[in-house]
């Protein structure tokens, strides 16, 4: 036998003994009651002490397996069972006081001793409740619960004073241990109430506190025909009502053999609580008008209210108005919630876009000189992109505490949703708008740790002063917006007040994007083609596809007039399709009469993120029955930098479709060199700032023709870009690029040129 089979074989009756000791005291227990049932059913020779050994053995065995089942269970219930261990431990004593003072004084012994041992047990009990699992978890809560309890168990007094104890003579009531042993049916209902109110709906019911309902609502209906026949003086000990006390203990025990709930620990608040029912509402209350026609039948012809349903009724008009002030106290704080969640961001905890809004108007009513800072994160979707979520959300945390520190009290700062945030100053400015913004900026400035560019963006900030030219509030918050895209426009990290003139031109790019919008619909767009020369032979055997705009107003626009916008405004991509479609029909009728010709199409960023770029060029390429080959897509440097791993497996597969990839711009991005090994590029389009210098700088030639040497090492082509000079030629053609583009060769015109010799 292995030393594994050693300790699995001596740790398993450890493991055992617990449940077997169980099992056979479960057994044990349901046999003495089983037997207690018997002798008091049949009336057999003293059935009085066999009653009270049979309560007093079975309480002892629950206390037991409450013990037991506290050590095995999870710390946070470990309270509940040890309540409840004691409870039954106090009930067992309390058997054992009875019985000797029975033996001994022959009759019932309602004595202080034994009225304060059983009332000791009460209030274990009903601490147990009050620390399960379903239980309230704050103070104020069990405090209402017990509450809820105590005033239904006082309703419940003067109800019983006309059912039952009018008949008991005012001498007996007289003795106060006496009282209170007729007081224990109340105290039972006062622990079943809250049992029924920690119990739901928050979750489904723990099974122990079924079981132990079941127990409660046992030794209600024990109690309450224990007091009827004790006050017709029809009760005598062996009564066969007294078996109801061991099985109530014996259901007790019986909850100890149920397993934890799964989130005994009080984590799991993932799952919402739903409103409780009306009846849990009103709980407390239903008995209280029941209480108050009792106490009117209850008057003595004298016209005397009794002493005990006087008491009584005072004491339960003082916990309602405790539980009032309870109630008023959490109405008090569920209003303050509710108003954090309406007018506070749950991220950042600043005010959110209806308070800003609120306070903005409430100012603009008031007639204070008021002025807005709208400030907009620069690259922040980009660190969403790349890091996830819950990145960008620390990110935000982490800037909104830095700008809130930055304003420092000289306004009042929102977050309006996303990741963008506004700044109210309003009154006697301590600091002009200007220099609050400076603050921001600096604020925003990433540390010497922090500078991992995308990872801590800047902002772009747009103030705007309120003037007679704004009717209200939402006119100040669009020269703010405006006023933060010129600020976007300058080069972010900026900031810029409205002007009229910054107002004036927003009107007209919003015209423009209108349209813009009208545009591919109403065939307003044109291509012109740009010839590529093979620089050996003069020969051009493919063209750019360039896209103009024929405005109706405006005229003939050139590409950096309105794609900038079409790209801010998500336009890009039907001008996009447009072009693709119109460039492979133009491609399909040069192939005509020049087989090899190619034709090559820009492509911007936002389309090369989508996955129905591949169907786009698919469908353009078979529609006009051109060859993959002969199509080139051009991507600039930063959309392939940004680009994620979905994106390079759709470059991929357009690779593999056979269409040719070409990087634009080369030479102006800061990663390109360790792209060239990800990227499946087939050429390079060096960019004509290095061209423009060719003969007048000698590290422009170096640039130029390292780069000539690197796509030959990669295999790629290349094209040198913005040839416009015979000197930019012959030093092109030197280095050995093999092909050109410029205004040398031609400027973007009709197709016709492709196939004619440029030389």
């Amino acid at each position: 036998m292995s030393r594994q089979d050693v300790k699995q074989s001596a740790a398993a009756p450890t493991g055992v003994a617990p449940a077997r000791l169980s099992r056979a005291g479960l057994v044990a227990a349901g046999s003495v009651v089983l037997l207690e049932a018997c002798w008091l059913v049949a009336a057999l020779p003293g059935a009085a002490l066999v009653s009270d050994l049979g309560g007093m053995l079975v309480a002892g065995w629950a206390t037991l397996a409450c013990i037991g089942v506290a050590r095995r269970h999870p710390v946070p219930l470990r309270r509940f069972w040890t309540l409840l261990a004691l409870t039954m431990g106090l009930a067992a004593i309390g058997r054992a006081i009875w019985t000797v003072q029975r033996l001994v004084g022959g009759d019932l012994p309602h004595t202080p001793v034994v009225g304060v041992v059983f009332t000791a047990g009460i209030l274990t009990g009903t601490a147990a409740l009050l620390s399960s699992p379903s239980a309230p978890r704050t103070a104020v809560g069990r405090a209402r619960t017990l509450l809820d309890g105590v005033i239904v168990a006082l309703a419940l007094v003067p109800i019983g004073w006309v059912l039952v104890f009018r008949g008991i003579a005012a001498a007996e009531l007289a003795d106060p241990a006496r009282t209170l042993g007729l007081l224990f049916p109340m105290f039972d209902l006062m622990q079943l109430t809250i049992l029924v109110a920690v119990s739901g709906p928050a979750r489904p019911m723990w099974r122990p506190m079924t079981v132990l309902a079941a127990s409660l609502t046992l030794r209600v209906v024990a109690d309450v025909v224990y007091v009827s026949l004790v006050v017709r003086a029809d009760y005598t000990a062996g009564h066969p009502i007294d078996l109801c006390w061991p099985l109530s203990y014996l259901l007790i025990g019986l909850a100890t053999r149920n397993p934890p709930p799964p989130d005994c620990d009080g984590t799991d608040d993932t799952a919402e609580s739903p409103l409780p029912p009306w009846w849990r509402v009103a709980l407390p209350y239903l008995p209280v008008g029941g209480a108050i026609i009792a106490v009117v039948l209850a008057r003595r012809p004298t016209g005397q209210t009794p002493l005990l349903v006087f008491v009584t009724m005072m004491v339960l008009l003082a916990a309602l108005a405790l539980r009032q002030g309870l109630a008023a106290n959490e109405n008090l704080r569920l209003v303050a919630r509710l108003r954090l969640l309406a007018y506070g961001d749950q991220l950042t905890g600043l005010p959110n876009r209806l308070l800003f809004n609120r306070r903005l108007r409430l100012a603009l009513r008031d007639g204070r000189p008021v002025a807005v800072l709208l400030l907009d994160l620069d690259g922040f979707k980009q660190v969403n992109d790349r890091f996830g979520h819950a990145t960008g959300d620390t990110l935000l945390t982490g800037l909104a505490a830095r700008m809130h520190t930055a304003v420092n009290g000289d306004g009042t700062i929102a977050r309006l949703g996303g990741d963008e945030f506004a700044v109210l100053v309003d009154g006697d400015r301590p600091v002009s708008p200007e220099r609050l913004a400076e603050r921001l900026l600096d604020a925003l400035r990433p540390s010497d740790d922090e500078e991992d560019v995308g990872v801590h963006p800047s902002a772009s900030i747009g103030i705007a002063e309120y003037g007679p030219q704004h009717a209200s509030h939402t006119d100040l918050l669009r020269d703010a917006d405006i006023a933060m895209y010129a600020a976007k426009a300058a080069g972010k990290s900026a900031y810029r007040t409205c002007t009229a003139a910054l107002r004036e031109s927003a009107v007209s790019r919003a015209e423009l994007i209108a349209d813009l919008r009208r545009a591919v619909d109403e065939d307003q767009l044109h291509l012109e083609f740009q010839p590529i020369v093979d620089l050996t032979t003069g020969a051009v055997r493919s063209a750019e596809a360039l896209v103009r705009w024929r405005h109706p107003r405006l005229g003939m626009l050139p590409p950096a007039k309105f794609l900038p916008l079409a790209e801010e405004t998500g336009l890009i991509l039907p001008i996009d399709r447009w072009v693709i479609h119109e460039a492979c029909r133009a491609a399909a009728t040069w192939r005509g009469r020049v087989p090899e010709a190619t034709v090559a199409v820009n492509i911007a960023a936002a389309h090369l993120r989508r996955p129905d770029l591949i169907a786009t060029v698919t469908a353009a390429t078979s529609a006009v029955g051109l060859a993959p080959r002969a199509l080139t897509l051009e991507l600039t440097e930063s959309a392939l930098i940004e680009g994620t791993e979905a994106v390079l497996e759709r470059l991929h597969q357009l690779r593999e479709l056979g269409i040719r990839i070409a990087i634009d711009d080369f030479g102006t991005g800061y990663s390109s060199l360790s792209y060239l090994h990800r990227i499946p590029a087939t050429e390079l389009k060096i960019d004509r700032s290095f061209v423009a210098r060719l003969g007048t700088d000698d590290r422009a030639y170096a640039t130029v023709e390292m780069v000539t040497r690197l796509a030959g090492a990669f295999d790629l082509a290349v094209v040198a870009e913005g040839v416009e000079t015979e000197r930019q030629h012959e030093a092109v053609t030197a280095i050995g690029c093999p092909r050109g583009q410029g205004y040398l060769y031609g400027r973007p015109d009709a197709p016709a040129m492709v196939g004619q010799n440029r030389s």
